[in-house]
């Protein structure tokens, strides 16, 4: 009998996979520490593999626009995979993918993982799924950045994050979740003064403590609730259930 890696117990998206396909991508695959800020690749790369993040780790998308500023159009955790999972052959990136909190990836060779689609029909049929899902939550964050105040979005960003890492502490500055937002420092400082008044968290040393995750839900827009609601229509079990909030407090 194979053994299941211990590794891939930390990957949502992998262990929803049939255990042939999932032993398929196992022998394959190499476990990659990501540090943050770690690039995976940036808009023009050639992209070469396909990532997993594990455990808590956080992988963002951001598009670069004219002026130079970034706007995140996806958070992918343990439910997810970066890179060309559907893809035909190696393509160029149109965004950059940075990890925006550490852990660890599981990595696959594009052309590796080409030919263990071209075996398995079910394994390029899952792929294809968690792509709408993919794809379902950028539109999401398109339709967030363009409707949704700065405090509903950034209370929607924190709450992703808490869900994912299982942490009530965050590494973020309040410089890198302006840049993640698209919006100015003074905006974000603000909100986060806001939040803070109000008793939701608290901001110390380059990092983010949560102290009212329910309180801190209320504030959030509803996109995130939206993406997981389809993400349980097309890959049931794969989104992170929110946490217990009680207990994340604590």
């Amino acid at each position: 009998m194979d053994t299941l890696h211990p590794e891939l117990l930390s990957s949502n998206l992998l262990m929803a996979l049939r255990p042939a396909d999932r032993m398929r991508l196992q022998a394959r695959m190499e476990v990659i520490e990501a540090p943050r800020g770690m690039v995976l690749f940036n808009a023009g790369d050639v992209v070469r593999h396909a990532w997993f993040p594990l455990g808590p780790t956080l992988v963002g998308f951001r598009v670069l626009l004219d002026d130079g500023r970034g706007v995140e159009t996806a958070l992918v955790g343990r439910e997810g995979a970066v890179g060309g999972i559907v893809s035909q052959g190696r393509l160029p990136a149109f965004s950059c993918a940075e990890v925006q909190f550490p852990g660890k990836l599981l990595r696959i060779d594009l052309k590796t993982l080409e030919a263990l689609k071209a075996e398995s029909l079910t394994l390029r049929y899952f792929f294809a799924r968690y792509s709408d899902c993919l794809l379902a939550q950028v539109f999401q964050s398109v339709a967030c950045n363009a409707t949704h105040t700065i405090e509903q979005r950034a209370a929607r960003w924190l709450t992703l994050a808490l869900d994912r890492t299982e942490t009530a502490t965050i590494p973020l500055t309040q410089d890198q979740l302006s840049s993640m937002l698209g919006v100015g420092r003074a905006y974000v400082s603000r909100v986060m003064g806001v939040l803070q008044r109000d008793g939701l968290l608290a901001t110390v040393r380059g990092r983010v403590e949560i102290r009212d995750p329910a309180g801190l839900r209320q504030r959030a827009c509803g996109c995130a609730n939206q993406v997981r609601a389809h993400f349980d229509e097309v890959l049931a079990g794969v989104y992170p259930a929110p946490e217990d909030d009680e207990m994340t407090a604590k």
